[in-house]
């Protein structure tokens, strides 16, 4: 019995529904670190409020390790992934009624994409020339 899953992702779920349902707006509180992919210039103390609405977020997928989907900051579209070990809290923004969850570093997930055998190669940006002389 000490193998029993974590129920964390089950209750995201049933609270962000419950929110959907009854008209009231997702909030989630994230704990940032390296493994969070979120607009960091939206980051105080290490944390970020995000809003889980079905208007304001698209491709919502709350899974059991991640949470990820797009949503624009201001008017510029971002992906957006979560692990569920980072959700601080999730509440309705109307009442404030939800649940908090305590937050455990050792419970860390690695990102998905990441590969220790293959490390991501740097994204190409615009191209550049540099004067030698």
């Amino acid at each position: 019995m000490s193998d029993i899953p974590n129920n964390k992702p089950y209750l995201i779920r049933a609270l962000h529904q419950w929110c959907t349902d009854f008209g009231f707006t997702p909030f989630m509180a994230v704990f940032v670190d390296e493994n969070v992919e979120v607009p960091m210039e939206f980051v105080k103390n290490n944390e970020i409020v995000l809003n889980l609405s079905l208007e304001a977020c698209h491709q919502l997928n709350l899974d059991n390790d991640w949470i990820s989907f797009q949503a624009r900051f201001g008017g510029v579209p971002r992906k957006i992934m979560v692990p569920v070990s980072h959700v601080l809290a999730i509440y309705a923004r109307e009442n404030g009624q939800g649940m908090s969850f305590p937050f455990d570093a050792s419970q860390s997930v690695k990102p998905k994409d990441s590969d220790p055998e293959n490390p991501e190669k740097p994204k190409a940006g615009r191209p550049s020339l540099t004067i030698v002389k």
